[in-house]
């Protein structure tokens, strides 16, 4: 499946789920594009690292080199054919990368046109972060390129004291003391935002370039790891819109190939037969479609995938969202959407999670689960949903520790807690309808007796 986008953006950066770490990042590298001798192509080559490689352990600055090789690409994923230009836009955008045993780093980018006069080559500022908070480095980015206009040296300094600042918790701020000449000491505030879960993520972009059908049609394929390929030509709006897709799928995560902006030299990455999310700029489409294994159209049963009542509550919910909503409003609505309807489908997994006790794991039991779902017409989506690697990645975390808690689970607990209300008020209803039969009966059939023994004086 392949999703196109006609509308380029400049937006606000997406924020991303938390994770446990203690520093905001673990180095900056400034990319920039030379010009290669005796050709009149350019290549990306990095100008400035912070730290050093030398300052790193031998085993680190192996891996590193690796990952410098890869973050070329990323920033610069058009390849070697640029120009000299004048006039450039700033964007900004991120990447992933996956190391060998599978965790994952991410990659904040923004580029733009160096300071100088006359037609010159755009470079790219990099930080790599064990950090998603997408918001926290695009205001990083901002005190980066205002020290850069000034010298290089000194982006040194903000950057050793950001590196020693703690990484805040969920709805904390952390302030950094940073001089720059003629303006002298800058207390530079950074607050992480309270959701942590939707850190990495800013919905509206993705809701500018597809309508709520087309979202819940985006939706359906990735909860069941289809190969889905989104084309738009800024960076910005790929990189939003794909960590907006993945953000949909919480509480359970992508777990195939994710990447956001696929290089040129990568573009052979289409014909994998395995899952994908892929970022692909609009000026490739060509080198996509003429890939004989990928399919320019969807298969056509994204409507049917989800359960009908659960998919018009959505439409309805996403349909709630304001067009002046702030960025916190629409992933409220947003969220809270698409989380209520993994509520409703699978939320009753804990009660078919058998025989865990103490240190021993438990054991999922899947037919009884299907079995229990809360409507027939959710079984067949739940029958599918739960032979794909992300639930069973999820489910595999609820067997080794059955007792977690999480916002998941205060979601789940809420709407079960709301479900025995309405059974109770259901009941007194009921109840009360039985009473009065019973009292009219118990009254009509008082009359007939009283009539019948002649005492009725009426």
């Amino acid at each position: 499946m392949i999703y196109r986008s006609d509308r380029d953006l400049t937006l606000p950066q997406p924020t991303a789920p938390a994770l446990a770490v203690t520093s905001f990042f673990e180095y900056l590298v400034v990319v920039s594009l030379g010009k290669k001798r005796g050709q009149g192509t350019y290549e990306p080559q990095i100008t400035y690292q912070f730290p050093k490689l030398a300052n790193m352990e031998l085993s680190q600055r192996e891996e590193e080199e690796k990952s410098l090789k890869a973050i070329l690409l990323f920033c610069f994923p058009e390849g070697v054919n640029w120009a000299p230009l004048t006039e450039y836009p700033s964007e900004t955008f991120s990447f992933v990368l996956t190391e060998v045993d599978g965790s994952r780093k991410n990659g904040y980018c923004r580029r733009l046109l160096p300071h100088g006069k006359g037609a010159r080559a755009p470079e790219a500022y990099c930080i790599i972060s064990r950090v998603a908070c997408f918001g926290l480095f695009s205001k990083i980015f901002d005190e980066v390129e205002k020290r850069r206009q000034i010298s290089m040296a000194m982006i040194y300094p903000f950057m050793q004291s950001l590196r020693e600042a703690p990484f805040p918790a969920p709805g904390n701020t952390v302030k950094i003391k940073s001089f720059i000449p003629e303006s002298g000491t800058e207390i530079i505030s950074l607050t992480r935002p309270l959701d942590s879960w939707l850190e990495h993520v800013d919905f509206r972009t993705l809701f500018h370039c597809l309508t709520n059908e087309e979202v819940l049609k985006v939706f359906a394929s990735t909860v069941l790891e289809r190969r889905i390929i989104f084309m738009a030509e800024e960076l910005s709006t790929l990189s939003q819109v794909l960590h907006a897709v993945a953000a949909l799928l919480y509480p359970f995560t992508w777990q195939h190939t994710f990447i956001s902006i696929v290089p040129s030299v990568l573009i052979d990455v289409v014909m994998a037969p395995t899952p994908y999310l892929l970022g692909v700029q609009r000026s490739k489409l060509d080198d996509v479609t003429d890939q004989s294994d990928v399919s320019v159209c969807s298969i056509g049963d994204e409507s049917t995938i989800l359960p009908e009542k659960l998919q018009e509550e959505l439409l309805q919910a996403l349909c709630c969202r304001r067009d002046n909503s702030t960025s916190e409003e629409l992933n409220k609505v947003v969220s809270e959407a698409f989380l209520s309807f993994f509520v409703k489908t699978v939320g009753h997994f804990s009660s078919h999670v058998k025989g865990s006790s103490g240190r021993q794991p438990g054991v999922f039991q899947k037919k009884s689960f299907c079995k229990a779902s809360e409507h027939k017409a959710s079984q067949h989506f739940v029958k599918r949903f739960i032979q794909t690697q992300m639930f069973d990645i999820f489910i595999q975390e609820v067997e080794r520790r059955p007792t977690q808690e999480g916002f998941f689970h205060k979601k789940i607990a809420e709407y079960q807690e709301s479900k025995k209300k309405e059974k109770a008020m259901r009941g007194e209803r009921a109840c009360g309808v039985n009473v009065g039969i019973f009292r009219q009966n118990e009254q009509l059939i008082c009359h007939m007796l009283l009539k019948t023994t002649g005492i009725d004086q009426q």
